[in-house]
């Protein structure tokens, strides 16, 4: 006996076969209490009405010539459903209030989910290196990136609340296969690197935890098991998952907070950098390490696991004041969390700008005995780019103690920790909504996590710490290069009428949207030249620079065909016509909200009889 939830084609009616007892539950919650508790259940032995067109907020549809209908989802496959597809109900009442902490409540848990791709291993570097660099100057840069990526998470989260598909999923019904392809690679490829850095994080924190004796090649390797270790969270319920994330997060406020009050900034420094936009006596490595803040703060794929996660919470898409006060709350639940992720970035740029900025190498190695940090030669009176997570960790060991580099360890790692989680949940949702391919949830772990480890266990075991320390600043260019990839499907969904319907971004909201994005990616292609500039100087030969010239020309041929693409995707919502000359379905509307099937429009699936529902196949 199973339950499938269905809507009609104005997403507000709920249907349910009927059960033995009469008595089944229609809407799955959070923390399962038996082996089937939390999923979504149909029963095929009672017949199904023959004009039951829709299923699963809209775009699920059952198709029968007669009263049997052949189900695609299986029992074995329902039990493999994670705890992320449960739903938390919203409390009922309290609509005449402003504002309800109760209902607050309810819907905290996506945006931190989210903000913890705010808090990764690269991150953390980037702040040191903006540190050291630049001192308390670029706060006020960190601060206007964290606003910007709370304004596009904004727009990712309005498009699941409101459209109840994610932005993958959204894709694969706009754009036709071979771009929708092209687009998945790209994403994946920001998980990847995104999942290289965790790798390299948590490496980095077991040497540090253990002196040097784990080595690095054995943290990589490590870090396989661990992460299969915490995907056991899965059974223990959606909102337990929640808290453990948030816990994750606590630890490294507490963790940056203990060195913020052990260093003892400035505070009236900390609040001019803060309110003053402007860099004073800035040099070429502080305008890096500037433009390296936003690539940094701003990850890509983080886009499509917030538009995911915000769909666990059971919103009447029926209801334009429901979708209006989920948008409401999810808005106020990611500014606090985005509020406490950049506290934590704070942290740890003040704590480099007090006790790295301008201090002299002989003071480093002489004063502090912070020998292991390398020689003279290694380190320069005002270079960041040699300040990585490992000797950020030993130099204050040197300057505040052992005690400061181990807690400086744990933060680490449990930023490693938990922004591999995120990126796994991103990465299935990305594979499932691109590709329509339901993976166990330790399948994608297996994948995603094997193809970040073999570059970086090769670096590690050839190479040495140092040179891995180094990739961070690779991998930090390649997000920057990959972020139009997001940042153009959310700015096309959530200006589409289609999509959005009566919520769709106003012009003023567009035009504020089109400048960030610009901004940002210029920034990112500022960031990005730089560093291939720099690149193609460490060549060492003319042979390594034609094949280097010949793979970096074919990659930017496709990236700047599919960024024309998604540009043009944009522009055809006011040009009658040019969706269907790019290929685009054209009745998006339909798909959403009317009962169309989103598979036969796009000529993907035959059959008489099917049961599609993107949602039931597996999030």
């Amino acid at each position: 006996m199973y339950e499938l939830r269905s809507l009609s084609k104005n997403n507000s009616h709920v249907a349910s076969s009927a059960s033995q007892d009469d008595s089944a539950d229609m809407v799955s919650r959070a923390g399962p209490s038996s082996e089937d508790e939390g999923l979504h259940r149909y029963d095929s032995s009672t017949s199904a009405p023959a004009n039951m067109r829709e299923a699963m907020d809209g775009g699920c549809q059952i198709n029968a010539s007669e009263s049997d209908v052949t189900p695609r989802v299986t029992h074995a496959q329902a039990k493999r459903k994670n705890n992320l597809e449960q739903t938390i109900l919203i409390p009922e009442g309290g609509s005449e209030k402003f504002f309800s902490f109760r209902k607050l409540w309810a819907f905290t848990g996506p945006g931190f989910l989210m903000s913890i791709a705010y808090l990764d291993p690269g991150n953390i570097e980037s702040d040191m290196q903006s540190g050291g660099a630049a001192g308390f100057h670029l706060l006020w840069l960190l601060f206007t990136a964290t606003c910007m990526g709370l304004l596009l998470q904004r727009l990712s989260a309005r498009l699941g609340v409101t459209s109840g598909q994610h932005l993958a999923e959204l894709c694969r019904q706009q754009y036709p296969r071979t771009p929708r392809i092209v687009l998945w690679l790209m994403i994946e490829l920001a998980i990847v690197g995104s999942d290289m850095q965790e790798v390299i994080g948590t490496a980095i924190a077991y040497s540090l935890l253990s002196n040097g004796k784990i080595p690095l090649y054995a943290g990589v390797l490590i870090t396989i098991a661990d992460t299969f270790l915490f995907l056991f969270l899965d059974n223990y319920g959606l909102r337990k998952l929640e808290v453990f994330f948030c816990t994750l997060i606590t630890i490294m406020a507490v963790t940056f907070g203990y060195e913020y009050i052990v260093a003892a900034p400035n505070q009236a420094e900390v609040m001019e950098g803060l309110v003053i936009p402007w860099c004073s006596n800035c040099d070429r490595q502080a305008l890096q390490q500037a433009v390296g803040i936003i690539g940094a703060v701003i990850m890509p794929h983080n886009f499509y696991l917030h538009s995911a996660l915000v769909r666990s919470r059971d919103v009447d898409r029926s209801s334009s004041a429901k979708i209006k006060e989920a948008n409401f709350y999810f808005f106020v639940e990611s500014a606090i969390a985005l509020m406490v992720s950049f506290v934590i970035n704070l942290f740890v740029v003040c704590v480099f700008a007090e006790t790295f900025f301008n201090v002299s190498t002989s003071t480093i190695l002489n004063e502090f005995n912070c020998s292991a940090l390398g020689s003279t030669s290694d380190l320069s009176l005002n270079s960041t780019f040699d300040l990585d997570l490992r000797k950020g960790g030993i130099f204050l060991g040197c300057r505040f103690g052992d005690v400061a580099k181990y807690i400086w360890a744990v933060g680490i790692l449990a930023a490693g920790q938990s922004s591999t989680m995120t990126g796994t949940y991103a990465g299935q949702f990305a594979m499932e909504g691109f590709l329509t391919i339901s993976w166990s949830r330790w399948k994608r772990v297996l994948l995603t996590r094997s193809i970040a480890i073999t570059p970086t266990l090769f670096v590690a075991v050839s190479t040495g710490i140092d040179h891995l320390s180094g990739l961070n600043d690779w991998l930090n260019v390649l997000q920057s290069i990959l972020l139009p990839f997001a940042v153009l499907p959310v700015l096309h969904f959530a200006s589409s009428k289609a999509v959005m319907r009566e919520f769709r971004a106003g012009i003023p909201m567009q035009i504020s949207m089109w400048v960030m994005a610009v901004l940002v990616m210029s920034v990112n292609i500022y960031f990005t030249v730089s560093f291939l500039d720099d690149l193609w100087e460490a060549l060492p030969s003319t042979g390594a620079r034609v094949g280097v010239g010949f793979g970096i020309t074919l990659f930017f041929a496709i990236y700047i065909t599919l960024v024309g693409y998604l540009v043009l995707s944009i522009v055809g919502l006011y040009v009658p016509g040019l969706q269907e000359k790019l290929g685009q379905t054209s009745n998006m509307y339909e798909l959403l909200h009317g009962g169309l099937d989103m598979h036969d429009s796009q000529q993907e699936h035959h059959g008489p009889q099917a049961v599609r529902c993107p949602h039931a196949e597996g999030l």
